[in-house]
């Protein structure tokens, strides 16, 4: 046999066995999380050729998670946990705690239409980023983030009355402080923003 013929067919050999190796993983995965999981990892080496990073909600940790991908967690905190302990960079934005969208108050009949939920201010003012992390894992969560989606909100105005206070007072407090502290000021008005505020009829 001639070295060239030999040399094409380990060529051939190995090919065949990282379509192997590619099938077999490929049948690992749950089969609606396949195309989700091949569209991120084509994404992902485009972006990284730019010299950029991706960065997705918590879904993209479905199906195998990117190398250098950073995660916002906002179906709860159990994606940005499981980030973290893959060692991701997190983004904690969880619906449980920080979705500012969601009813204010337990009686609806007196709220603006909300998209569901119910979030006290008391539970927005309590919300720890890094709670559940191991503390050598809690480097990787780099911010939290507060959403305020607004297909439930058609004027600026109810923008206005949705974000405060719950923004005055989450921007307010240092990560530092407990949450016993915080929650003891909850009761609190805005401060000197309370009568600019009012003046704007927010």
């Amino acid at each position: 046999m001639s070295a060239r013929r030999y040399v094409g067919r380990n060529a051939r050999n190995a090919k065949l066995a990282s379509r192997r190796k590619v099938s077999r993983e490929i049948r690992s995965i749950p089969p609606r999380n396949i195309c989700k999981s091949y569209v991120i990892s084509r994404m992902e080496k485009f972006v990284e050729s730019k010299g950029r990073h991706i960065i997705g909600w918590d879904e993209i940790l479905e199906g195998g998670l990117a190398p250098n991908a950073t995660v916002m967690s906002w179906r709860g905190m159990d994606g940005g946990i499981e980030a973290a302990k893959q060692k991701h960079n997190v983004v904690m934005t969880p619906n449980t705690y920080v979705y500012l969208d969601y009813y204010q108050s337990a009686d609806t009949d007196l709220e603006p239409e909300a998209i569901g939920g119910y979030l006290p201010l008391e539970k927005v003012y309590s919300f720890e980023p890094t709670a559940g992390i191991s503390p050598e894992d809690q480097k990787y969560v780099i911010g939290a983030q507060a959403n305020l989606w607004t297909e439930y909100i058609p004027t600026f105005s109810q923008v206005e009355y949705m974000i405060m206070p719950p923004y005055r007072r989450r921007s307010r407090y240092p990560v530092e402080r407990s949450v016993q502290e915080r929650l003891s000021d909850v009761p609190a008005p805005c401060g000197p923003h309370d009568t600019t505020l009012r003046s704007l009829g927010i």
